[in-house]
């Protein structure tokens, strides 16, 4: 491949690192909420980890900062064991 036929590179959201920052799921239109850590986040979704195995479904709530009522909807796009990557939704 020569420098005239390399492809561009493909522009990613930025992200920002959470570290396992604490989050809370809400299923069942708010009947159950579960804690799961935030691995990275940016501004189209996150990627997320559950400390237990449970069923998340497509679509749920998300509560990114405890101290705020603001809760995002959400659907899974990829999962890994207790691991998911998720899409923020409007």
């Amino acid at each position: 491949m020569t420098v005239q036929e390399r492809r561009p590179k493909v522009q990613r959201e930025p992200r920002r690192e959470m570290h396992g920052r604490q989050a809370w799921l809400t299923l069942d239109h708010g009947e159950t909420r579960r804690q799961c850590s935030v691995i990275d986040v940016a501004p189209g979704g996150a990627k997320i980890a559950a400390d237990a195995e449970f069923d998340v479904g497509d679509t749920f709530e998300i509560l990114l900062v405890a101290s705020h009522n603001r809760r995002q909807r959400c659907e899974v796009v990829w999962r890994n064991d207790n691991t998911f990557g998720i899409k923020f939704l409007n």
